[in-house]
């Protein structure tokens, strides 16, 4: 795997328990390198398909970066899930990550497989769709962006990216939104 032995990447193993997932998200919070979340009722394959979901959120395009890392280092195809929004914020934060897909590729010489997928829900419930529609897709890990931060819902219902820890069933990547808590692998 991509993150064995890897120090840019955090690997959190736990149980599929709610309070569990939220401790650990809690520790995570200031981390610097993205951190990958595998419970005991996911299934780790090797990457082949990363799921990418993209919302109208500026801190999306940060999600750029890793996946065309991983993509590079596996050969993985990137699947894109756009937001289906009204304005077009989500599709501008697409072509920023395509923009940055096809420089990475031009510069490696290496082409990078991706494609970009319309979501049936906007961005306020495109994590709930990715983490429904894993059959649909297939892939192997979703990159979600974290929560900058949690609001009263969030502390109430907890945060979309538990939710998607709970309900996956290959291992969750979360990107830090912060920029002065971003730093790049590749």
């Amino acid at each position: 795997m991509i993150w064995d032995n890897n120090d840019d990447i955090r690997l959190v193993e736990c149980e599929n328990k709610a309070r569990i997932i939220q401790q650990q998200l809690n520790a995570c919070r200031d981390e610097r390198r993205p951190y990958v979340f595998i419970t005991n009722t996911m299934t780790i394959k090797p990457l082949r398909r990363l799921l990418v979901p993209v919302s109208m959120l500026e801190e999306e395009t940060y999600k750029a970066e890793i996946c065309t890392y991983l993509a590079r280092k596996t050969g993985a195809h990137i699947i894109l899930l756009q937001a289906n929004d009204y304005g077009s914020h989500a599709r501008q934060n697409v072509n920023r990550i395509v923009t940055h897909i096809k420089a990475v590729s031009e510069r490696s010489g290496e082409p990078i497989s991706y494609e970009v997928a319309q979501a049936r829900k906007n961005s306020f419930k495109l994590i709930q769709e990715a983490a429904e529609q894993q059959r649909d897709f297939q892939h192997d890990l979703l990159i979600l962006t974290a929560s900058r931060d949690y609001g009263l819902d969030d502390i109430l219902f907890g945060p979309p990216e538990r939710k998607a820890i709970q309900h996956a069933l290959v291992p969750v990547m979360l990107v830090n939104p912060r920029e002065d808590l971003f730093s790049l692998c590749d």
